[in-house]
């Protein structure tokens, strides 16, 4: 059985930047618990997920992306190749402070070859993080079509 875990970032009163956590609440309702799927509300958490990742064959990361030329809502895949490329170590690096691509990093580093084979990043174009508990209509229709994806694709996983 293969084993997967979803990891949704943002912040649910940053009005578009809640748009992982969205998105992986809905996943939880539509696919509810399984033995094969770790879906996660990671909030702005990012390290204290590491050890999580022990023995997973894939990783799901949902986020949202600011400052893009494209409209709110275009959702992105990053490629496998450019998840880790970019990524400085940072020895000396606060954990409240961690990015999930730099935990990633991290994780890799510690985890070896229990370190997750498939990692997809989906990014969601954002406009405005400003104090507000709503999404705009565009990201969260962004993140509708994401939910969609990932529903199908792990049914039939």
């Amino acid at each position: 059985m293969r084993k997967t875990t979803v990891l949704g970032f943002g912040n649910p009163v940053r009005e578009d930047d809640g748009v992982g956590i969205y998105v992986v609440q809905h996943l939880m309702k539509k696919l509810g618990e399984r033995p094969d799927l770790q879906i996660i509300d990671m909030g702005t958490s990012a390290f204290e997920v590491l050890f999580r990742l022990r023995g997973q064959d894939r990783l799901i990361v949902v986020d949202s992306v600011k400052n893009v030329d494209d409209p709110v809502g275009t959702l992105y895949k990053v490629p496998d190749d450019e998840i880790l490329r970019h990524v400085q170590a940072q020895p000396h690096i606060y954990t409240h402070s961690l990015k999930w691509d730099q935990a990633l990093y991290y994780a890799k580093q510690m985890l070896g070859d229990a370190y997750p084979r498939q990692v997809d990043v989906y990014l969601i174009a954002i406009q405005d993080t400003r104090f507000n508990t709503h999404m705009t209509e565009e990201a969260q229709k962004g993140a509708d079509r994401l939910v969609q994806i990932l529903t199908d694709e792990l049914k039939s996983a």
